[in-house]
């Protein structure tokens, strides 16, 4: 196993966290969320328009001159087909959270604005939240991160980190080195921590579900039995090149979740469903742009709590994830143009969004406004019990909770071996083939991270974890942008 500083100290720090969150939790879920709280307030509009600009420099960049240039040389082709192509995307960047919020995100918005305005009204601006949390611009955040690797790894010759792009720039400095070097850590730190909240959000529904068929009704003695069956799964193929199985077992897992999806479409109430997606839809194209600048300025606290908790929140979440997604989209783009490249990446997986929660937050409203409103109060008491409660409703409901449990089960293994491989490559300086060892380290330190937010409990306080490990890129992205457009212009001036 090869160490250098860049492997040493993002090792230390990825361990110094899982200590802390295993020692002190509170401690730690409590530190985060007062600082990433200071941040919100103080520069809460800077993070949404960051999210807006990468948005608007996407929509740029496909319908300029520059949507005509490869990730690659200029006779290059794209590896795989297009279809193909879209479903890995799907898988990319979901996973676990559709899942996990499908119901529960659009029933919470529902809870708070329904004590502005009427329950319709509310309930239409719960699910246009939803779209504006999942949608275009987490997508944009994603694909322009992406499409800086890809374009100064394929068209540049450069390798597949965040470091690349500043010294094909900028040039071999001293300070670009260093630079670059702080960039490749904190996308390490931002990866471990953000996987890690999602490996413990898995635990959390997948033990809720158990409980639920074997009808025990505290879950929480079955936590450590899930998380080391989780670890026993996913530690096996870090040890072993399974790069086509574990694709298998992603794709798996997203045609559950599509069959779950169409399932509850037919079987649910389809064409109120399907009025609420369309007309839902439809407000969400006209109103995303201008959404996208807003900051919750005027209201109380209530509403600027639930504002900074959920947008900026995911916000910041995307950030975090965008080195791993993206270097992930990066590597199955190869060959495509700019243009390809940016409407695949976030035109097809945004309009997933819209249907997955279109159809999961529909009927959570529908229990709502029509129902006895159960699901608001399991919602209201356990945002993981949220889904299991929702397949309750319909037949088959031991099948589809299996299903979600299984579903949930491989989506967090697939991503936490694809994260190991991703840490182990970025932290070897960019060895696209990281030996075994140094991949199960890291796989040693995501189960400890995950451990350490399981102990912390409070989803909205793993949040705040993920939330500040990522804090860092509110400023390092646009840095990257910079880069990628600066070279865009110079190879056009050629």
């Amino acid at each position: 196993m090869k160490l250098n500083a860049l492997l040493i100290v993002a090792l230390t720090i990825s361990a110094a966290i899982a200590v802390w969150g295993i020692i002190d939790p509170q401690g730690l879920g409590a530190l985060s969320s007062r600082i990433v709280d200071a941040q919100f307030s103080s520069r809460g509009w800077f993070i949404m328009l960051e999210a807006s600009g990468l948005l608007l420099v996407a929509i740029y960049l496909a319908l300029s001159p520059f949507g005509s240039i490869r990730l690659g040389p200029d006779g290059s082709r794209p590896e795989f087909s297009t279809p193909a192509w879209i479903a890995m995307l799907f898988a990319a960047g979901m996973g676990v959270g559709l899942l996990f919020y499908g119901a529960a995100e659009p029933l919470t918005h529902f809870s708070v604005l329904r004590q502005f305005s009427n329950d319709p009204k509310a309930a239409s601006l719960a699910l246009f939240v939803t779209y504006l949390n999942w949608g275009f611009h987490a997508w944009a955040i994603y694909g322009i991160v992406g499409l800086v690797i890809g374009y100064f790894a394929f068209r540049r010759s450069r390798s597949l980190l965040l470091s690349a792009p500043l010294i094909d720039v900028y040039g071999k400095h001293r300070w670009t080195r260093s630079l670059g070097w702080f960039f490749d850590l904190m996308s390490i730190v931002a990866i471990a921590v953000g996987l890690a909240g999602s490996l413990a959000m898995g635990v959390f529904q997948i033990q809720t579900g158990v409980a639920g068929l074997i009808g025990v009704e505290n879950s929480n003695g079955l936590t450590a039995f899930v998380f080391v069956a989780m670890c026993a799964a996913f530690f096996v193929p870090l040890r072993r090149d399974l790069g086509d199985g574990m694709a298998k077992l992603s794709n798996l897992a997203m045609i559950i979740a599509l069959g779950l999806m169409v399932f509850l479409l037919v079987f649910g109430p389809t064409s109120y469903i399907m009025n609420s997606i369309v007309s839902g839809f439809g407000r969400y194209v006209f109103n995303v742009l201008p959404a996208g600048f807003s900051t919750a300025e005027f209201f109380d606290g209530q509403v600027v709590d639930w504002f900074q908790g959920w947008t900026l929140n995911y916000m910041i979440w995307w950030l975090a994830w965008s080195p791993f997604v993206g270097i992930f989209i990066a590597r199955i783009s190869r060959g495509r143009t700019i243009r390809e490249f940016l409407v695949g990446v976030i035109v097809a997986p945004t309009l997933f969004s819209v249907f997955w929660f279109g159809v999961f937050g529909t009927i959570g409203f529908s229990d709502a406004l029509r129902g006895d409103a159960t699901l608001l109060a399991v919602n209201a008491e356990s945002l993981d019990a949220t889904t299991f409660a929702l397949l309750q409703h319909f037949p088959f409901n031991a099948v589809t909770q299996g299903a979600t449990i299984l579903a949930a089960f491989l989506f967090v293994v697939t991503s936490v071996v694809s994260a190991g491989f991703t840490l182990a490559m970025i932290g070897t300086g960019g060895d696209e083939n990281p030996s075994p060892r140094i991949r199960t380290v890291w796989g040693a330190v995501l189960a400890a991270l995950g451990l350490a937010m399981i102990f912390v409990g409070d989803i909205g306080l793993i949040r705040s974890v993920i939330a500040l490990s990522a804090i860092a890129f509110v400023f390092i992205v646009p840095i990257l942008v910079v880069c990628l457009l600066r070279s865009l212009h110079k190879e056009a001036a050629k």
